[in-house]
């Protein structure tokens, strides 16, 4: 497959599973408690546009489609499809944490909310999951805790700082230090493909944006999240970049800008297999402790 990376070195990892390709991070691979994941085009079974791996329920699709496709990148990845957690996008900056009792929302059962870009846990086997066709996917690790952070940050998103609220929710939640913590850009619309008017350019520093004729501009939103990324604390070493753009790759990923809308939905997936030691020992003294209280 002739895919085009925007520099010579691959950030991702293609992968394959039977007729499922996806592509993961192999810095998040080398964690043995972690399950990372992000779909193509490729080991569906929708139609046209969507052909063939679509996973949003609301671009016109035969639900039965998405929810056979859902199965095998679930399959693929290696997760239960039933332990998804799904966003309710609308580029807000709305994170909220989800655990075990929401596994399926989204995809089984009705989701409970609503305008919610990004989702937390630490809770094993609650797959977040979010949904793209150019917007950039935000991927939040912290080794210490075994809690993770998934994120969509379109340009609204990422100008009001979506990957800051995330790191600050992780923060409040789990006690996450953003200087142990590590973070990814997902596949996204690179800068050369993605042309603003001033009024959106114009609420990002210029080190992001790129003049491109009369009143437009070339906008960097890869480089826009890995900079506040970098702002909240992360270690810059410790943010690893995706080297690949959805509207470069439209025969490969889903791009809206590149084809006009005519489109289905690309799937962030993180999820955390094992809780620590610690966080093991705590639940074993509470279940010996009710015990007793019931002896």
């Amino acid at each position: 497959m002739d895919i085009k990376w925007i520099q010579s070195e691959k950030g991702l990892k293609l992968r394959r599973q039977g007729d499922v390709l996806y592509l993961t991070y192999p810095e998040f691979d080398a964690l043995p408690w972690l399950k990372n994941g992000f779909s193509t085009r490729f080991g569906g079974v929708s139609k046209g546009p969507l052909a063939s791996m679509n996973l949003g329920f609301g671009r016109g699709d035969d639900p039965a489609n998405v929810k056979e496709n859902f199965r095998r990148i679930a399959k693929a990845v290696g997760f239960k499809p039933e332990h998804i957690v799904c966003t309710q996008q609308t580029h807000t900056t709305h994170v909220i944490r989800v655990g075990e009792k929401d596994r399926g929302k989204g995809y089984t059962r009705e989701r409970g909310w609503t305008d919610v870009d990004g989702l937390v846990t630490d809770d094993p086997n609650v797959v977040l999951t979010t949904f793209y066709a150019d917007c950039v996917p935000l991927f939040f690790v912290d080794p210490e805790h075994h809690a993770i952070g998934l994120s969509h940050s379109g340009w609204r998103g990422t100008a009001a700082g979506m990957a800051s609220v995330t790191i600050d929710k992780m923060k409040k939640e789990f006690g996450s230090d953003p200087g142990q913590m590590l973070a990814a850009i997902g596949p996204s619309i690179c800068q050369n493909c993605y042309e603003v008017s001033e009024d959106v350019a114009m609420q990002f520093p210029n080190c992001y944006i790129r003049p491109h004729g009369p009143g437009k501009y070339l906008l960097d939103l890869q480089s826009a999240n890995r900079g506040l990324m970098v702002e909240a604390g992360i270690p810059s070493d410790r943010v690893f970049m995706p080297n690949l753009c959805t509207a470069c790759n439209p025969d490969f990923l889903f791009s809206h800008r590149a084809t006009g809308g005519q489109r289905g939905s690309l799937a962030a997936f993180l999820a955390v297999t094992e809780v620590t030691e610690e966080r093991k020992l705590m639940e074993e003294l509470r279940e010996a402790s009710a015990a007793f209280r019931l002896s």
